[in-house]
């Protein structure tokens, strides 16, 4: 089973709420007077902005008529949602976007994701996540450099363990191609990926999109974007699409199928596992 994640539980206890109510009738403004708080209070604690008091879920579990074995479900995913997020020491570094995303892909089952430019994340070395992120701090304070790269290497411990995650993730070739930092800090990164993908076969699928493939990348003119699933099955595809400037989730459900057919398109133009492997293979011996 999936490790729980705070944000998760939060996230789908909301999203049952909400849809209980839709299917009620029961107006926000009834919500929020028979909780005695205000309507924007309540929107924002269905955007994922803190958890619901347990004495209002009681309350809502009345006004909504949820039966006695859903009850049990919605307290335990209060309980869940109350724990402390693993990211929590990060959160003075990253807005409130990019923590609500750690927080999902933290309980996610499968990950579908797109980069053009570097590495994946989740697949990257501590060396060359060290050379992004002196790149990106402006600060100068070596310390948040080092709070970058212990929360990105946090979050690939989603790769391993019991449940581990199910990564697909395409990259352009120009990935492979950049040198970030230093020739031997690429050479052993390409070489990650390698192990990597040779270490989590039934878990780990890695593939490339050839140079030779340029015009039909270059006509989806996409940025590094990612699929999220659940186990849930309560619980929609949602995604993450970001550029160099900015990051946020996807949840509209027009703009999730958008990004799916166009991760299926990137996905059927990429070589397969092994071809790919064997790309990354070249690139790293020739570097």
């Amino acid at each position: 089973m999936t490790e729980a994640s705070p944000t998760v539980a939060n996230w789908e206890l909301m999203l049952r709420i909400r849809n209980r109510a839709d299917e009620r009738g029961v107006k926000t403004s009834l919500i929020a007077k028979t909780l005695d708080v205000s309507q924007q209070y309540w929107s924002a604690l269905t955007r994922g902005k803190g958890t619901l008091a347990e004495d209002k879920l009681k309350i809502l579990i009345n006004l909504l008529e949820i039966d006695r074995d859903e009850q049990a479900e919605l307290l335990t995913l209060r309980d869940i949602a109350k724990g402390r997020s693993p990211f929590a020491e990060y959160s003075a570094l990253f807005n409130e976007h990019l923590m609500r995303f750690y927080g999902l892909e933290a309980g996610a089952q499968s990950i579908r994701s797109f980069e053009n430019g570097v590495i994946p994340g989740l697949l990257q070395t501590e060396d060359y996540i060290r050379v992004l992120m002196k790149a990106r701090v402006t600060t100068g304070r070596p310390t948040e450099v080092e709070q970058r790269v212990s929360a990105r290497l946090r979050r690939q411990r989603r790769l391993d363990g019991p449940d581990p995650l199910e990564l697909s993730v395409v990259m352009g070739e120009a990935a492979l191609m950049y040198q970030v930092g230093s020739a031997d800090v690429q050479r052993r990164q390409l070489r990650h990926v390698i192990a990597l993908a040779e270490k989590h076969p039934d878990t780990l699928d890695v593939r490339v999109i050839p140079f030779s493939a340029g015009g039909a990348i270059a006509s989806l003119n996409s940025a590094t974007f990612h699929l999220l699933d659940f186990q849930s099955s309560r619980l929609p595809t949602i995604g993450w699409v970001e550029s160099a400037a900015y990051g946020e989730i996807a949840e509209d459900p027009k703009r999730v199928t958008a990004l799916d057919y166009l991760f299926n398109q990137i996905h059927a133009i990429a070589l397969d596992p092994e071809r790919s492997l064997d790309v990354i293979n070249r690139v790293a011996s020739n570097g």
